[in-house]
């Protein structure tokens, strides 16, 4: 049985993945809280990624990344601690869960990294100054890393657009808002935690073995159609 570690995966996008690899996978939670998931296959370490050790484990399959931000703002209200708070969870955590678990995951069978990203890095939308220049990190990260560590270990990135999260509840507060942001997209609808998770377990598994640094779009049709 293979073992996938997921940062930030008590709930959101992470819990998704975890609740898709529960069955078949020895999932190994790291985060702050605890998730709402229990099954004989889960491991929770309590932990801060930005301030704490993280935790030791011997062996490690698919490394996931999902700590994230949505930090919406005009740039006369963005401070330098926004941009450098950002960067820290989105591209500092990363790099810094990667080069703690990197040895371990060299070990693994057919190893891969998994990161995201946002569609806001290809769009060029207001008030996202902060998080795009975060995830443009994100990115450029990952064509690096697919790149240096080829080809024992594949990295790939997840850009999604709108999901149904937590994170993203200022975004969806009513239905009005909900109705206008599915009809800015082709397809009429945003994403569940549920869709990205579909994409994010298809990546790790060996169906995918020939791919790598590829930053995939989750779009609902909103980066290349215009209708």
């Amino acid at each position: 049985m293979k073992t996938i570690v997921i940062i930030g995966g008590s709930k959101g996008i992470g819990l998704a993945i975890a609740k898709a690899h529960i069955e078949t996978h020895k999932v190994v939670e790291v985060s702050r809280s605890v998730a709402d998931l229990e099954h004989q296959n889960l491991t929770h370490y309590p932990c801060n990624v930005l301030t704490d050790e993280l935790p030791m484990i011997d062996h490690i399959d698919s490394l996931v990344y999902c700590p994230g931000s949505i930090n919406l703002k005009p740039i006369t209200r963005l401070g330098i601690e926004d941009f450098r708070e950002d960067f820290e969870i989105n591209v500092i955590g990363a790099v810094k869960t990667i080069k703690h678990y990197l040895n371990t995951l060299k070990k693994g069978s057919n190893p891969s990294i998994l990161l995201f990203s946002t569609v806001a890095t290809k769009l060029g939308m207001p008030y996202h100054a902060s998080i795009a220049a975060a995830k443009g990190g994100v990115e450029g990260l990952v064509k690096s890393l697919a790149a240096e560590l080829a080809p024992s270990i594949r990295v790939n990135a997840i850009a999604p657009t709108v999901t149904d999260t937590s994170l993203a509840a200022k975004l969806l507060r009513n239905d009005k808002m909900i109705e206008n942001i599915k009809e800015r997209h082709p397809l009429k609808r945003l994403l569940d935690p549920s869709d990205v998770a579909h994409m994010a377990h298809f990546l790790l598994s060996e169906k995918a073995l020939n791919i790598s640094g590829q930053v995939l779009e989750i779009d609902c049709g909103i980066v290349n159609l215009k209708l």
